[in-house]
């Protein structure tokens, strides 16, 4: 389950409703926002969290609002009248430092409420039980980190997380998104500091592994290529590679859609069915090592491989067999591991980012 992040520092316009329905319609199930953003107008906040709300229940969304005490009050809210939320679309609150465990536990009585994951414990468990708390309401949220190297060390959020899954939490984390970064750091809002600055998908895959249930991109901006690219993996299982061109006569002929064989190679992938299209002749080109990401076809001295299609995983030596044709752009290189066996990719025309 994936989600994403529209913050109400300007107002809902038009652009971002369109924002909200391509997320959508890309498999995105919930909205996060926050209504206490040091740098924010809180008297703001209201009107536009109400529009928010409305184009959470048009695209059929979840809608979790951070929140303390203060800023609800603020914001013209109260936790004595939670309905008022929920009725113009809000279907969970985030709960952050200064509200005690009674009014959370009374909360989780009308509606989802997310603990902060990276602080809960067992004392706080035992006290929201006592309180007679409805757990099937809460969730452990942890935080992201606007500010550079202060993100969560891997091995301590795992650990975190295995805790948190012996107590029947669902776990959430978030991703740094790649376009509209949140001020005034601007350097992306990652759960986990080795996240900051790689490929959003990968991200996503990787906190996967790292027990987490639902993934919330931080930021509040996807690039449309990385839009296409998450959309494309998740609901048509493929993953779609961008490539440049690096001289070859041969690139348009690779520019297309792959199976990687099933019998899943160590050093490559396959394209399981480019040797039985047809294909011309392909003449011998200048042998250059093949580094991770190259995309290859073999050329006539192969013999009967002749047009076998590969993308490199492992740096391997040059081959007077075999022509590079292209490249993938060094963002989607962490993403040639999620190319499983028997699965299909695309590769597409692209070039690297600034």
């Amino acid at each position: 389950m994936r989600g994403f992040s529209i913050f109400l520092n300007e107002e809902v316009q038009e652009k971002t409703e369109r924002y909200i329905a391509d997320m959508a319609e890309s498999g995105f199930t919930g909205i996060f926002t926050s209504l206490h953003i040091p740098e924010d107008d809180a008297s703001l906040y209201k009107q536009r969290l109400i529009a928010l709300g409305t184009l959470a229940k048009r695209y059929h969304l979840d809608l979790m609002v951070d929140i303390s005490g203060v800023a609800l009050k603020k914001a013209g809210f109260s936790f004595q009248s939670l309905k008022t939320l929920a009725d113009i679309g809000v279907t969970g609150l985030r709960m952050d430092y200064h509200i005690d465990h009674k009014t959370i536990a009374q909360a989780s009585q009308e509606m989802m409420i997310s603990l902060n994951a990276s602080t809960l414990d067992e004392e706080d468990i035992e006290v929201l039980k006592k309180e007679n708390a409805d757990f099937a309401n809460l969730e452990a949220w942890h935080n992201y980190y606007p500010r550079v190297e202060t993100g969560l060390d891997r091995k301590e959020f795992i650990e975190k997380n295995q805790f948190l899954k012996e107590n029947n939490f669902r776990v959430v984390a978030f991703v740094a998104g790649d376009d509209h970064l949140r001020g005034p750091m601007y350097a992306g809002l990652p759960t986990l500091e080795e996240h900051r600055n790689c490929h959003v998908l990968f991200a996503m895959e990787d906190l996967r592994n790292c027990m987490v249930d639902l993934v919330y991109i931080g930021d509040a901006g996807l690039k449309e290529d990385t839009r296409r690219q998450i959309q494309a993996y998740y609901q048509e299982k493929k993953v779609v590679l961008r490539a440049k061109r690096c001289g070859s006569a041969y690139f348009d002929y690779v520019v297309r859609g792959h199976i990687n064989r099933k019998d899943s190679a160590r050093d490559v992938l396959r394209s399981a069915e480019a040797r039985f299209w047809e294909i011309p002749v392909i003449h011998a080109e200048k042998a250059i090592e093949r580094k991770v990401g190259s995309i290859t076809i073999d050329n006539e001295k192969y013999l009967r491989y002749m047009g076998e299609i590969q993308v490199v995983k492992h740096t391997l030596a040059s081959d007077e067999r075999v022509n590079v044709v292209g490249i993938v752009i060094e963002k989607d290189i962490p993403l040639l591991p999620l190319v499983k066996a028997g699965m299909k990719f695309e590769i597409i025309e692209g070039r690297d980012e600034e």
